[in-house]
């Protein structure tokens, strides 16, 4: 079991520290540099230029890692989880491309429009829950942690699970704004899916959390403060696809709640000020996401990226209990 962690992890890794010594200096030859919006925070300004789409380096350190290990091993009851996991992840992935190509074409850092992401994203979502459903994977059966139950939702389960998926993977893209902030928060997730993994002794989802973890830390060596790459929508939707996935695969999305609470609270700051502004014409709140209304409030970047690592690791080890405890 060690080997199907520490193998992709290090594959993952390798590869993503080597894309990155070609993909930086490719990226800013094109001239793919992060535009920052008048109305975004204005300390940021001198991020402008910084080359995105670094998502490109755990996505394909990912990949070669479950190509090279994911097939190797036995599985079970899984079956292709987490092959098609993977693959509803990469299909976000393909969608932040195309917004963050959108960008480069329009030049300013508005892509796609809400609706059309939204009418690329819910597709996705649907077919990713039937596969699972088809595959006998998942059922409608909703696993209530700490009190150790299962509720049968019946249809109305596969509801919640597509609209859970196009949630999470939107608060994860939100909550993408801060160097080193996304990568480190989900990269803390992976750690808690390799534990739980291991318990249940299914390799396939420890092969597939590994390489995961193994891509981002060979991205955030780039991505932390001060960044010399941002992941883009084309990292931000991957993560968000496989962090969601990955926990309706092992059947605890309600833990999402806890693990993923600082994505949440960034999404929600948003939707917040969204729909007051559209019923008032005034904001309520000074900026947002949270985390930008931070550093309106003097905290340095340092000290968000380790305020959200640290509630998601606190909140990740709840989750790990929960998990024991059924």
């Amino acid at each position: 079991m060690y080997y199907y962690i520490m193998a992709p992890l290090i594959l993952s890794l390798v590869i993503a520290l080597l894309l990155g010594k070609i993909l930086i200096p490719f990226l800013k030859s094109i001239k793919m540099g992060q535009k920052i919006l008048d109305i975004g925070p204005r300390w940021h300004k001198s991020k402008e230029g910084t080359p995105f789409m670094g998502g490109i380096l755990f996505i394909l350190g990912t990949l070669a890692a479950v190509l090279v290990f994911g097939f190797t091993v036995e599985r079970k009851e899984s079956g292709f989880a987490d092959i098609y996991t993977y693959i509803m992840a990469f299909c976000y992935a393909a969608i932040g491309f195309i917004d963050d190509y959108t960008k480069r074409l329009k030049k300013q850092n508005e892509g796609l429009t809400r609706v059309q992401k939204f009418a690329l994203v819910f597709p996705v979502a649907i077919i990713y829950t039937v596969l699972m459903k088809l595959s006998g994977v998942i059922t409608s059966e909703l696993f209530i942690p700490f009190a150790n139950i299962n509720i049968d939702m019946g249809i109305f389960y596969y509801i919640c699970v597509v609209l859970g998926i196009v949630f999470i993977v939107n608060s994860v893209n939100i909550h993408d704004g801060i160097d080193g902030m996304c990568g480190t928060v989900t990269a803390i997730i992976m750690v808690m899916y390799i534990i739980i993994f291991y318990i249940n002794g299914n390799n396939p989802g420890v092969i597939l959390t590994s390489a995961c973890l193994g891509g981002l830390v060979g991205y955030l060596y780039y991505n932390f403060y001060p960044a010399k790459i941002f992941m883009g929508d084309t990292g931000s939707l991957f993560l968000g696809g496989l962090v969601v996935g990955i926990a309706i695969w092992l059947n605890i999305p309600i833990l999402l709640v806890l693990f993923g609470i600082v994505y949440i609270i960034d999404s929600l700051s948003s939707m917040i000020q969204i729909a007051y502004y559209k019923l008032t014409k005034r904001r309520f709140f000074k900026i947002a996401p949270i985390h930008h209304l931070l550093e309106l409030y003097g905290w340095s970047e340092y000290k968000i990226v380790f305020v959200a690592a640290a509630i998601t690791l606190v909140m990740s080890a709840v989750s790990v209990l929960g998990v024991v405890l059924r």
